[in-house]
Parts: C-alpha cells; structure tokens; sequence
C-alpha cells in the first residue's frame, strides 16, 4: 500500500505551529475578556491547499479558522470545536475546526449549479440555512451541539447572532481575512462581556450600576472597532502592543500566548478502519485496477489501498460514507 498527494497537490501536508498565534487578555476595568488571533503563515498553509475553491471562499475560509481557534481556546475541553454552515447558496458545505491544543482545519463544497462571479459577503455565498457550533470531546461523551439560522451580511454577525440567541451572551467579533502579493493572512478580535458581578479593578464594591457596565462594555466595542487590518498583520506589532495600543486605558491584563498549528487528522490507519466497514461488493464495487482512492478534504491529500489487502465482509451492509 502507497500513501501520494493529489496531482494537483504536489506538496507534503506541512508540520506547521505559530507559537503566538493566540493572546488572551482581561480588561482590568471593564468586565471584558478578550482573544486576538493572528495565524501567520498557517493561513497560507491551510488556504493554499483548497487552490480549487474560488477566492471569495477561501477568504470566507481564513475568516472562520479565526473563529474557531477563538472560540476553542475559550473553552475548557478535550476534543474539537467546530464550525459548520449549511446553506442553500453557491458553498453548500463550509467546516472548519481546532482542537483543544490548537490544531486548524478546514474544507469547503461548492454547490453543484453554482456560478461566477460569486457573491463577496457570507449572506451571498452561504445563502440561507443554518450554523451550528459544535464541542466534540470523543465517542465516549455526549456531543454540545448549538445550531441558530443564518443571520447578517458577514460571517462574524452571523456568529454575533448566534451568541445573542443560543448562549445569551454579548460578544463582540471582527474577523479579517485577506490575500495579498505576500500571501495569505487571517485573524480575528473578539471580545466577551462577563457577567455583571465580575470585579473590576477600582471599584470598591466591584458592582458598579447596570447603566455603568453597559456604557463601559460599549466603550470596549466602540475601541475594538478601530482595529484595522493593516495594523493586525503588521509584522513590526506585536499583539501585546497592538492590545495595548486599542484598550490600554482600560487596564489591559494580558495572560500567557498560545499556539496554533496545522492540524488535519486524517491518516492511513483511520481510512482502513473506514473502509474495513464496507462490505466485499461494496469494497470491489469503489476499486479501480485494483486500487481503491480515498482523499481527505481537509488537506487534499490523497491515500490509495491495494484492494486484496482488505479484508472481505461479505455479511456487512453498505457502512455509508466515511
């Protein structure tokens, strides 16, 4: 058995970590937490190997492995958090994912009817349908699953939306994605509004009055909002400065950097289990020359097993798709 890339994908899967991708950080007066996301060059590793996705989509595309990584690194969990949009618009599947430890991947499906040009905004190309974040944390443990309409021109109003109806909870999100004669670059801000009881430095009471911890949330938003995109990929800014520089008058607290990585986990082990599910006519049916293909859509990376050397389940059904 012989493991090859796609022919349109001549390089390997990369082994890729930015170690400082990740800066979380607390707003010491105001009752605000915050993650800014810079992926560096993982956005050109991950983006470059959908090369057959229109542009508009991958740039969709580096706008959700923003978000995700964003949201993963919120939460305490082992598994994978993923985001997944099914719509009725030219991308009729769009998924993207990261893991506890920070691992990204994505994939997206064009519509079979679709045609160019495309819509540039989410709502054009994702048309109408439904988002679903979901906490995956192993066979052995039930699923988290939230699932809201599709709702706003962009992709981070549409998970705006989701916060707003699904947790009931205030966030603030700016997604940026962009292809430039430097390559790809992807990162995200997004800001928390914590719970009305959280201590904030300077006030002796630490409850300040509800009109209070509104004006400042919205004093937070409102400073978030000048974020622009050639501040965030400016290689001479730090995320340390660049957060200081955006809420230092709101006492900035930053926490430890965290990394992200290239993080598909398809591997020949896994698809054998897949196809040793299959039945023998079934089995022949996908062969070719004796050799049956299997690619993972998340890196385009393309696995080919000798079909003798599959065992024969002739009592098994069809097992479905993997």
């Amino acid at each position: 058995m012989t493991e090859t890339t796609t022919s349109h994908r001549p390089h390997d899967v990369p082994d890729l970590t930015v170690a400082h991708a990740i800066t979380p950080f607390h707003l010491g007066h105001v009752p605000v937490r915050g993650r800014l996301i810079t992926l560096g060059p993982l956005a050109g590793a991950i983006l470059s190997r959908h090369d057959e996705l229109p542009e508009p989509v991958r740039l969709l595309g580096g706008q959700a492995l923003a978000l995700v990584a964003a949201m993963a690194t919120a939460l305490k969990f082992k598994g994978s958090f993923s985001l997944q949009v099914k719509g009725d618009g030219p991308v009729s599947l769009f998924l993207a994912d990261c893991t506890d430890t920070g691992e990204l991947r994505f994939t997206a499906r064009m519509a079979e009817d679709y045609t160019l040009p495309l819509p540039e905004d989410a709502s054009g190309l994702l048309g109408k349908g439904y988002m679903a974040f979901t906490v995956d944390q192993g066979p052995d443990t039930d699923r988290y699953q939230g699932i809201v309409r599709l709702e706003g021109p962009n992709l981070a109003n549409m998970a705006e939306h989701y916060f707003q109806t699904s947790e009931q909870h205030d966030c603030a999100i700016h997604l940026f994605s962009r292809h430039t004669e430097a390559g790809w670059q992807a990162g995200a801000l997004v800001l928390e509004r914590l719970p009305d009881s959280t201590p904030i430095a300077g006030n002796d009471d630490h409850k300040p009055a509800d009109a209070t911890i509104q004006d400042l949330w919205e004093t937070a938003c409102t400073f978030g909002q000048t974020l622009k995109a050639d501040e965030l990929f400016d290689p001479n800014l730090s995320p340390a400065t660049l957060i200081n520089r955006l809420f230092g008058t709101l006492g900035v607290e930053l926490a430890p950097a965290r990394p992200l990585s290239f993080g598909c986990r398809c591997s020949r082990t896994r698809l054998q289990g897949v196809l040793e599910r299959f039945s023998k006519d079934d089995l022949d049916h996908m062969a070719q020359d004796g050799v049956i293909s299997m690619e993972c859509h998340f890196c385009n990376t393309a696995f080919t097993f000798n079909r003798d050397s599959l065992p024969d389940n002739a009592e098994k059904g069809n097992a479905g798709a993997p």
